[in-house]
């Protein structure tokens, strides 16, 4: 072991002060004791699997505080010595990294994707503290990934799978390309050994056929750099086996097509120099148009940077060139872990790495606070975690990073999530737009908004951020709650009327008697349940009122207020039944559906026929004086068929003040036509002034309206 530490502080030596060096040399004794006697599942020392984790650090030349955490990592969790003791012992960062490292890996689970989730909100809480807890905690999984073997089947494809779900994403989110290639790769040897050695022996067989192609591009490639006298290194790139199997099942391609792309990578000296050379390569092959891509003008969320474009090369097989600095290069291959490797050079664009994870992990913490749930946050994040993004601008001109098939509505809870709340309409390229439209990059985005506006349930089909997911449904949620409060009370206050009383006058300590029979500890839990129809009111009333002298009497008095009064504004929890479409002046009858709220449907509406009588789950409705809103109604009109019949209609229609929401047509004969369509009213009144202007028309023989 002593040989495997020496050749350790021979690597740190290089780049960390002596005194450094020792204190991780210190950091690994305390480690071998306190792990004295365990043993792996592959039979080494237990010690072992610090150090390999130490090793992966340096490679990428963290911190001596980093690789000391990472000696101690398991130090707090399997061997019962305090976070006090290393503190002590170490320092308080050092004991704080130990710490967040353990609390990760530390909590068990009913179900496992409750675990997982669980986890990444620690994670999140933890990297937000410390970003080097999660370089550690990728370190430790990367090296748990590479002894895989020892492990149970069963137990290595579980392992397998929250790395390719959770750890490479995270990777990726961080530029680490190394790291994320491993994880996929051995992620994918764990979850399908079969399909990954067939993928590789086909590698093999083809890496021999290409060779020669390759050497050939290489050399073309340098020479024409030479010529133009500009320094830059060229080199093929070697795809990697995940990398090739998602393509294979994403893009449907057979694996001949994936392998006939041919990848090089250019390393110039300066960013002056990539564009120089991006001229060069693009007068000796012809580019491919739509496929040239500038990350170093606008990084990618993780701070990658680098010019892309895609040639037709030699008897036109397509090339792939990545064109970037040995500095962008460090970057894609160790991201947030290089802003170490040049933290003395006082440049700022690794810092800039550094500052996106942080602003990444700072939404991630937004997300976590405003989710319902840990799975709900979970799927939140895996969404910010693929990061296909698309760049567009305010009309100020910020650059605006949005995942691919992002909309406005994205946008606009990018913005702030009051701009996303009060939302009503967009601009995109100073043209209106529907919110629903997918973004494109380069394109200038506009929101208009409204200060009575608020998020729209239909948004939830179509957005595809996490924060605006999470922000729609966290409002939706505030929203559904005061509004079944609301209907709640006066549901209640109807069905206590019957006892001639209301909630103000029933008193304090008869309601929390009820809540305690109902295990509830707020009141406006108990109006929530009876306005989403949870609880019956008339239940919940009986309750309240048990053993009072109003009860006795209310066998005499039975419902003294009359129906409830539907104002047309209750919101989320009040709808209006389809099968009947019920509008104001109709005689109407409202059914209780459980954890839907209200449905209102007419009166006579055969749906509800068996349970009209029920006092517990029919409540008699009437319109409020001030009903306001709009209500669509179905309308069957009969007529000769003649030209420009769909105009006429829309034309009579629209004099009359209406709007048409659907129209279609069928005919019955060569000269009878049918026409159904939906129409939005405001009462019945407003109904009638509709059909007075259809029966005009000529050729107009019959117009009813269709109900249940």
């Amino acid at each position: 072991m002593a040989g495997n530490l020496d050749a350790l502080a021979d690597r740190i030596s290089s780049y960390l002060a002596a005194d450094q060096v020792n204190l991780v040399r210190r950091a690994y004794y305390y480690a071998e004791q306190a792990h004295d006697g365990q043993r792996r599942r592959s039979g080494e020392a237990y010690v072992t699997h610090p150090l390999a984790v130490a090793n992966i650090l340096a490679e990428m030349h963290m911190d001596h505080q980093s690789l000391m955490a990472a000696m101690l990592h398991d130090v707090i969790e399997d061997t019962g010595i305090a976070k006090e003791a290393i503190s002590s012992q170490f320092g308080e960062t050092v004991a704080e990294l130990v710490d967040g490292v353990s609390k990760l890996t530390q909590m068990k689970f009913e179900n496992k994707a409750e675990a997982q989730a669980e986890n990444f909100q620690k994670m999140a809480l933890a990297m937000a503290r410390d970003i080097r807890v999660i370089l550690v905690k990728l370190a430790d999984r990367l090296h748990n990934m590479r002894t895989l073997d020892a492990m149970p089947p069963e137990k290595s494809r579980r392992i397998a799978r929250e790395t390719l779900e959770i750890y490479a994403p995270i990777a990726n989110r961080l530029g680490m390309h190394n790291m994320r290639v491993e994880f996929e790769d051995l992620g994918f040897r764990a979850m399908h050994p079969m399909r990954c050695e067939r993928i590789r022996a086909a590698v093999r067989g083809a890496r021999g056929n290409r060779k020669e192609i390759v050497a050939k591009i290489e050399e073309s490639l340098q020479h024409c750099l030479e010529r133009e006298g500009l320094p830059g290194q060229v080199s093929g790139r070697e795809k990697h086996l995940f990398s090739i199997y998602k393509k294979m099942r994403g893009k449907r391609k057979a694996f001949a097509d994936i392998m006939d792309v041919y990848a090089f990578r250019i390393v110039v000296d300066k960013v002056d120099t990539c564009y120089r050379v991006l001229g060069a390569v693009h007068s000796l092959y012809k580019p491919l148009p739509g496929r040239f891509k500038d990350y170093i003008a606008i990084p990618k969320a993780n701070g990658y940077q680098s010019l892309h474009t895609t040639l037709f090369g030699m008897h036109g097989v397509p090339i792939e060139i990545q064109i970037r600095t040995q500095e962008m290069e460090d970057m894609a291959n160790n991201g947030i872990a290089a802003h170490w490797l040049y933290k003395s050079s006082g440049d700022d664009s690794p810092r800039s790495s550094h500052a996106r994870a942080r602003q990444w992990v700072k939404g991630i913490l937004e997300l976590q606070q405003r989710a319902g749930n840990s799975l709900e946050f979970i799927e939140s994040v895996k969404i910010d975690l693929f990061p296909d993004e698309v760049y567009v601008f305010t009309p100020k001109g910020r650059i605006m990073e949005l995942p691919r098939g992002a909309t406005a509505v994205d946008f606009a809870y990018a913005v702030h999530t009051d701009v996303g709340n009060t939302c009503i309409a967009c601009r995109i390229n100073r043209r209106l737009a529907p919110l629903s439209q997918p973004l494109e990059s380069g394109e200038t985005v506009e929101i208009v908004t409204a200060p009575s506006a608020r998020p729209n349930p239909a948004w939830l089909n179509f957005v595809v951020s996490g924060k605006a997911r999470t922000h729609i449904r966290h409002a939706l949620k505030q929203r559904r709650h005061s509004e079944s409060v609301s209907l709640g009370e006066r549901l209640l206050n109807k069905a206590l009327a019957s006892f001639e009383t209301d909630l103000e006058h029933i008193p304090a300590q008869r309601i929390q008697a009820v809540l305690v029979e109902y295990k509830l500890s707020e009141f406006e839990d108990l109006l929530e349940d009876v306005g989403l129809g949870n609880r019956m009111a008339l239940v919940v009333a009986r309750q309240l009122m048990e053993g009072s002298e109003e009860m006795e009497l209310a066998a005499q008095a039975p419902d003294s207020e009359g129906p409830l009064a539907i104002r047309g504004t209750e919101g989320l929890v009040l709808s209006y039944a389809k099968c009947c479409t019920p509008i104001p002046g109709d005689p109407i009858v409202g059914h209780l559906s459980a954890g839907k709220g209200m449905v209102v449907h007419l009166d006579g509406c055969r749906n509800i026929a068996e349970i009209r009588t029920n006092p517990e789950k029919c409540v008699p409705l009437t319109w409020s004086r001030e009903v306001s809103g709009e209500f669509n109604v179905e309308l069957r009109v009969e007529l000769e068929h003649q030209r420009g019949l769909i105009a006429l209609l829309a034309g009579s229609v629209t004099a009359a003040d209406a709007n048409i929401e659907k129209i279609s047509m069928d005919e019955r004969d060569g000269r009878l036509s049918v026409v159904q369509m939906v129409v939005s009213v405001r009462d019945r009144v407003h109904l009638a002034r509709v059909i007075k202007k259809l029966r005009v028309l000529m050729g107009v023989s019959r117009i009813t309206r269709v109900r249940a």
